[in-house]
C-alpha cells in the first residue's frame, strides 16, 4: 500500500508520455471529424478522487495532480493547472509536446478563443463535464468562431491500449448503529424537497451512498460505490448500479425501498421521462452533460441546481455525531502514540517523510478500526511544510532536521472521518518560528470559541482566524475550513468557513478550523481540528445562537507557544482543551504514551501581556 503513495513525479524526460500518445489522439480526433479536443482531469461523477479508468489526463501528459485539463489541437496542446501544480506539472509533463499554463493566468477559455480557428470543431465527452463546464467552452468555442461539438466515443479511449477496467469494489450497507436514520425516511425527505420537479438525478456518489445507507470500495480513500439514483417525487427510487457490487443480503435489503438497475439504463429512463414531458432536477455541480441531454432531446425540461441532499448530508444527526466523538477519540490515542514516537526519534536526525507517514498509518491501523486514510498524509519537512498540499515522493522525500515539521493526516473509521493538522517542533526553534505558531493558535481559538446568531455563513467568521496574523501583516491563502462527512468524503459541501463560504452554518455540521502560516522555502503552520456546530445558550440572547464542540484530541505543541502573546482567555481555553485531551485518551494509552501526553498537556500559566 505506502509504495503507491509515494511514487517519484520527477520523470526523466524520455520516459514522460508525450508525443507519440498525442500522435495518436490527433489521429483518432481526425477520424472522428474534430479539431480538437477537452481532456479533463474527471470521471463521470466529477469525484475528488477518480479511480484508475478515469486517469484520461495523467495517461496522455504524465501530470498527476488531482485538478487540471488538457486541451489538444492538431497542430498545439496545452495543460491547465492551478497554483498548486505550477511545479509538478513541469516535471511530469513533456513540455515540448505540451504548453503548461497556471489557469489563473491563462484560463482555458481564454486560450481556447486565441488558439482554435474558424470553422474548427472542439470535441468534448459529454459523460466528463457538467452542462456549466460546456457552455464556457461553448462560448469560448464560438467566440473563436468555431463550434463545441459532443462525442458518442471519447477518442483519447480508444487509443489507450491498457486502460483499467472500471472498478467493481464491493459495496454494503452501512447499518442504522452508524447512519441514524433510515434509507426510506431519507428517500421521503428528499421527495418533499423536491418541490416542483418530478424527479431527481442524483449524480453525487457520496449522496447516493448516504441517501440508501451504502458504502462501497470504488475510490481510493472515500468509501464510496460509483452509482448514480433517480429519486421520483412519487414512488420508488431507483439505484444505477453494477448488481455485483452488491451482496445478497444488501440487494434484497434494498429492494425493500428502491429498484436497482445497470447504469447504462439511467439515460433511457431519462428519455421516457422527457417523452412524458417531466421536470428533472440536476445537481449542477456534478451532472453530466450527456444525462442532462438525454432528458432535454425527448422533450423534458431540465432543472440544474443545488442537490438538496447536500445539505441534509451535512447535517450530522445524533448517531452519527456520537460515532464522530469516538472515531476522534480513537483517532487521538493512535496520534498520540504516534507523537510519543516521533518525539523519541526525531532528534536523531533519521527520520524521512515517508517514515513519519508510514508510522502514522501503524499506528492507526492497530486500532484495528481503520477503513483507510481519508486523504494522502501531507508530511512536509523544513520548506516542504510551507507547501499547503504537499505530497511526499521518493524524489522529494526529506529527512526531518531541526525547525518545524507539519503532518496533515485523517482516517476514515465505520462510526466517523477524521483530519488533523499538528506543526511539530523539532530542535529548537527560533523567535520567528514562536511568534508565526502563536498567532496561528489565537486564530483558531477565535474559531473555536466564536458564537454566532443562527444564519451566519462561513464567510463571516473566516477572518476571526487572520485577525492576529493580519496585525503582523500576514495572511495564508486557503480556507479556514471545510465541510467533512460522516465515514464519506473528507471534503463535504456546502459548509465551509472560507471568504466564499456562502451557506449558513447550521447545528450538526462538522467542518474543519484550520487557519495556517507558510514562509516559502523555510517552514509551514497549520493547525487544525475538526468542529461540530451546535446551538449555544447564552443569557440575554434575542435570536437563537450556535457555537462549536471541538471534536478532534491531540495535544498542540507548547514548545512553540509564546504565553506572552496569549490573553487569559485563549490560555484558558488551551489549557481546558489539554485537560479534555489528557482526561479523555489517557485511558486508551499504555503507561510510556500516557506519560507523554500528561507532559505534552500540562498547563501554561495565564500571564497574558496583551
Amino acid at each position: 500500500m505506502f509504495e503507491s503513495l509515494f511514487q517519484t513525479f520527477d520523470a526523466p524526460a524520455a520516459a514522460r508520455p508525450g508525443a507519440a500518445r498525442l500522435a495518436a489522439l490527433r489521429a483518432q480526433m481526425e477520424r472522428l471529424g474534430v479539431e480538437g479536443f477537452l481532456v479533463p482531469r474527471a470521471d463521470q461523477h466529477q469525484n475528488e478522487y477518480v479511480p484508475a479508468c478515469a486517469e484520461r489526463l495523467a495517461w496522455l501528459t504524465g501530470f498527476t495532480g488531482s485538478a487540471g485539463l488538457a486541451v489538444v489541437l492538431q497542430d498545439k496542446a496545452a495543460i491547465f493547472v492551478d497554483g498548486r501544480y505550477t511545479l509538478q506539472v513541469r516535471q511530469q509533463t513533456d513540455v515540448k509536446s505540451f504548453e503548461p499554463l497556471n489557469s489563473a493566468d491563462t484560463p482555458a477559455e481564454r486560450w481556447i478563443e486565441d488558439n482554435l480557428r474558424n470553422a474548427e470543431r472542439l470535441g468534448y465527452d459529454p459523460w466528463l463535464h457538467t452542462p456549466a463546464q460546456a457552455a464556457r467552452f461553448e462560448k469560448a468555442a464560438q467566440a473563436a468562431g468555431g463550434a463545441l461539438t459532443p462525442l458518442s466515443i471519447n477518442p483519447l479511449d480508444a487509443v489507450w491500449v491498457e486502460r483499467p477496467a472500471p472498478p467493481r469494489g464491493k459495496a454494503w450497507l452501512h447499518p442504522p448503529r452508524f447512519s441514524g436514520e433510515s434509507a426510506s425516511a431519507k428517500i421521503a425527505r428528499v421527495q418533499k424537497a423536491l418541490g416542483r420537479a418530478d424527479a431527481l438525478v442524483v449524480s453525487d456518489p457520496h449522496a447516493v451512498a448516504w441517501l440508501f445507507n451504502i458504502r462501497g470500495s470504488d475510490l481510493s480513500h472515500t468509501p464510496v460505490a460509483l452509482a448514480f439514483a433517480l429519486v421520483h417525487a412519487k414512488g420508488r427510487p431507483a439505484l444505477y448500479i453494477d448488481a455485483e457490487k452488491l451482496g445478497g443480503a444488501a440487494l434484497k435489503t434494498l429492494g425493500k425501498h428502491i429498484a436497482v438497475a445497470p447504469p447504462e439504463q439511467l439515460a433511457p429512463d431519462l428519455e421516457q421521462l422527457g417523452r412524458e414531458h417531466k421536470r428533472v432536477r440536476f445537481d449542477a455541480a456534478t451532472a453530466p452533460v450527456k444525462l442532462v441531454q438525454a432528458l432535454q432531446s425527448a422533450g423534458g425540461a431540465s432543472d440544474a441546481g443545488a442537490d438538496p441532499i447536500a445539505l441534509m448530508k451535512a447535517r450530522k444527526n445524533a448517531v452519527e455525531l456520537e460515532g464522530s466523538r469516538a472515531a476522534h477519540a480513537r483517532d487521538g490515542a493512535a496520534m498520540v502514540n504516534f507523537l510519543s514516537w516521533f518525539d523519541a526519534r526525531s532528534a536523531r536526525g533519521k527520520l524521512t517523510e515517508i517514515d513519519t507517514v508510514k508510522a502514522l498509518e501503524s499506528f492507526r491501523r492497530a486500532t484495528g478500526k481503520l477503513k483507510d486514510v481519508s486523504f494522502p498524509t501531507i508530511s512536509g519537512a523544513g520548506p516542504n511544510g510551507a507547501i499547503v498540499h504537499y505530497r511526499v515522493t521518493e524524489a522529494s522525500n526529506r529527512v526531518i532536521a531541526p525547525g518545524m515539521f507539519l503532518l496533515d493526516s485523517g482516517a476514515q473509521y465505520e462510526d466517523g472521518t477524521t483530519d488533523i493538522t499538528r506543526t511539530i517542533a523539532v530542535g529548537k526553534s527560533t523567535p520567528e518560528m514562536r511568534d508565526r505558531f502563536t498567532r496561528v493558535i489565537k486564530g483558531h481559538i477565535a474559531v473555536a470559541l466564536s458564537v454566532f446568531p443562527k444564519g451566519t455563513s462561513g464567510a463571516q467568521l473566516d477572518s476571526f482566524a487572520r485577525k492576529s496574523l493580519w496585525e503582523a501583516g500576514l495572511d495564508f491563502e486557503h480556507g479556514t475550513g471545510h465541510g467533512v462527512g460522516s465515514y464519506l468524503s473528507v471534503h463535504e459541501g456546502p459548509q465551509r468557513i472560507a471568504k466564499t463560504g456562502a451557506a449558513a452554518l447550521e447545528p450538526g455540521m462538522i467542518l474543519s478550523n484550520e487557519p495556517g502560516y507558510y514562509k516559502a522555502g523555510h517552514w509551514g503552520i497549520r493547525i487544525e481540528n475538526l468542529v461540530a456546530v451546535e446551538p449555544r445558550a447564552v443569557k440575554g440572547a434575542e435570536r437563537p445562537m450556535l457555537g462549536f464542540e471541538t471534536l478532534t484530541l491531540a495535544p498542540i505543541d507548547l514548545r512553540l507557544i509564546d504565553p506572552k502573546r496569549m490573553t487569559a482567555g485563549e490560555t484558558a481555553w488551551l489549557n481546558a482543551y489539554h485537560a479534555r485531551v489528557r482526561k479523555t485518551l489517557s485511558p486508551l494509552l499504555e503507561a510510556p504514551a500516557r506519560r507523554w501526553l500528561a507532559a505534552a498537556t500540562r498547563a501554561i500559566p495565564g500571564q497574558a501581556l496583551i
